[in-house]
């Protein structure tokens, strides 16, 4: 009797040439990864791959081993595949995180939509303003926004989101209103979890480091200090744009106002992707192209 223990990670491993980045694209850790390798050359009384501490690389044996198993690999994925698009059902387990107040106040209401849609399914949710490690903390998918710096992850894009520099009218009543990046430094900059603000001059990037009175880890609290008149604050546009129409905030240096940033959907890496994943990614992608908030 044919048995699969080990065949798909010791293929992972071949295509990657490496057992980190085997774990990473099979969701499992690298130790599940090498035991389940091991395992398979006991088995077959042959070595597969060949291991130093400087390179993973394939023998003789394991290259033809890897020959007759990927098509036989393919043929039980695509299967699998069939079957899954087939029913186009969202089951099971399904672990999601995503930044706190941009979770409590696009994501989540979107998600509980969904959950109405598929009741076979089972979430959870993580808000938090940490960036998790999707692969250890067992996450399905993670909503990111800005800039991506886990190259390892795969990624879609939801929409977008535009940084916006500005202050309240009793502030630059009071301290006058910059009209040139240079004037930030005699203004009191509302900071973030950043040293810098960032802006685009004559058609570049550009991080301009700006200082100020207060610093805080919380979009609202800065905007509620804006609104009050403590300072100037850089903000995306869902904590802003109401306070903007209301003209409660004015827009400042409008001219270098940064490119819209993306708002992502991450989700481990694998070959295919698991239906509930690619409905709710769907489903996202749908909602949020269409509210005009989250493409303002």
């Amino acid at each position: 009797m044919i048995r699969w223990e080990g065949i798909r990670e010791f293929v992972a491993v071949a295509e990657t040439g490496s057992f980190t980045r085997a774990s990473q694209q099979l969701g499992m850790s690298v130790a599940q990864v090498s035991r389940q390798v091991k395992d398979l050359e006991q088995r077959l009384s042959t070595e597969l791959i060949h291991r130093t501490t400087r390179k993973v690389s394939v023998t003789e044996a394991g290259a033809l081993y890897y020959r007759h198993c990927r098509p036989l690999l393919d043929g039980v994925i695509e299967a699998e595949r069939a079957v899954t698009y087939l029913q186009d059902k969202a089951i099971g387990q399904l672990k999601v995180t995503a930044p706190i107040t941009y979770g409590e106040e696009r994501i989540m209401p979107l998600i509980n939509d969904f959950a109405l849609l598929h009741p076979q399914l089972h979430i959870e949710c993580e808000l938090t303003n940490q960036t998790l490690d999707l692969i250890e903390g067992g996450f399905d998918l993670a909503i990111r926004l800005g800039r991506l710096q886990d190259s390892s992850m795969k990624a879609r894009r939801l929409a977008s989101r535009k940084l916006h520099l500005c202050a309240s009218r009793d502030y630059l009543k009071r301290h006058g209103e910059p009209h040139s990046l240079s004037e930030l430094q005699h203004h009191n900059c509302l900071l973030g979890t950043l040293e810098y603000w960032r802006f685009r001059e004559d058609g570049a990037e550009r991080n301009l480091r700006v200082h100020g009175t207060m610093r805080a880890n919380s979009g609202r609290t800065l905007l509620d200090a804006a609104l009050k008149g403590v300072g100037l604050v850089q903000l995306p546009d869902y904590y802003v744009d109401q306070a903007l129409a209301e003209q409660q905030l004015i827009p400042l240096l409008t001219r270098f106002e940064p490119e819209r940033e993306g708002i992502w959907a991450l989700y481990p890496p694998s070959r295919h992707l698991s239906t509930k994943v690619r409905l709710l990614v769907d489903y996202l992608v749908e909602r949020m192209e269409a509210t005009p908030a989250s493409a303002a």
